[in-house]
């Protein structure tokens, strides 16, 4: 079992950059494919981006935040990234980190199986 806690969230202004990050526990990271998702008020828990436990270069992202969001890892701080450039109002939501060690998928929230409580970005015009 993992836990997951983000930090980073705040609030910005359009055009802005923000870093978040996620600190898992236990001595497996290394083992997980890792995600970010972002939730609105009133709106679903949508994918954002993930990355492979198989190789660090293993990255995939949503459309809406491709070219403007990095996601990465750091497995010896067991530390999961993501970079927000061009920060958009519509880019402001909870962020929360996911972690799972299956092979269901990336993209859909099923496929992960631990959650962090999530950090909010704001973001302002």
């Amino acid at each position: 079992q993992v836990q997951l806690v983000e930090s980073g969230g705040g609030l910005v202004q359009a055009g802005g950059s923000l870093r978040l990050s996620c600190a898992a526990s236990g001595r497996t990271f290394s083992s997980y494919t890792m995600g970010w998702f972002r939730q609105a008020p009133g709106k679903e828990r949508e994918f954002v981006a993930a990355i492979g436990w198989w190789s660090e270069s293993s990255t995939y992202y949503a459309d809406s935040v491709k070219g403007r969001f990095t996601i990465s890892r750091d497995n010896r701080k067991n530390t999961v990234y993501l970079q927000m450039n061009s920060l958009k109002p519509e880019d402001t939501c909870v962020y929360y980190c996911a972690a799972t060690q299956s092979l269901r998928g990336l993209y859909a929230s099923k496929d992960y199986d631990y959650w962090g409580k999530g950090t909010l970005v704001t973001v302002s015009s």
